[in-house]
């Protein structure tokens, strides 16, 4: 039992190390809680019956680790927002380049009746190789 909230406590660890250093760093907390959780019934169960505590520690390690990076990330990163204007007027001008190399592309008609129709050449060819084999 131990061992598979150790197991578990490594890998909420680790997903929220590297979630933390990802631009999704403000969903390393759910992995982190879940991670100290695991940490936490596991050191419970190593206390009681006398296991070594290293492993957990480093649970509690990784987990910490990760908290103090997303802490950081969400105090000292500040989002700024550019010319709203900028961007709008360039979504409008993709919008009618697009449009206008819709209208110049010229589709032609595929006749679907000669494209689906089976030379009866390499259909014999085909059953000889079945037969073959």
């Amino acid at each position: 039992m131990r061992q598979l909230f150790i197991i578990l406590g490594f890998i909420t660890a680790i997903l929220a190390v590297i979630l933390s250093v990802t631009p999704l760093s403000k969903l390393a907390y759910l992995p982190a809680i879940a991670a100290l959780i695991f940490g936490l019934v596991a050191f419970y169960i190593s206390k009681q019956k006398q296991d070594p505590k290293k492993s957990v520690q480093l649970v509690f390690l990784l987990t910490i680790i990760s908290l103090s990076i997303t802490t950081y990330k969400a105090i000292f990163t500040n989002v700024e927002v550019g010319n709203v204007e900028d961007l709008q007027i360039k979504e409008e001008t993709s919008v009618e380049d697009s449009k206008e190399l819709l209208e110049n592309i010229e589709i032609e008609a595929i006749d679907l009746d000669e494209s689906n129709q089976i030379d009866t050449s390499e259909l014999d060819e085909l059953e000889a190789l079945d037969s073959i084999r």
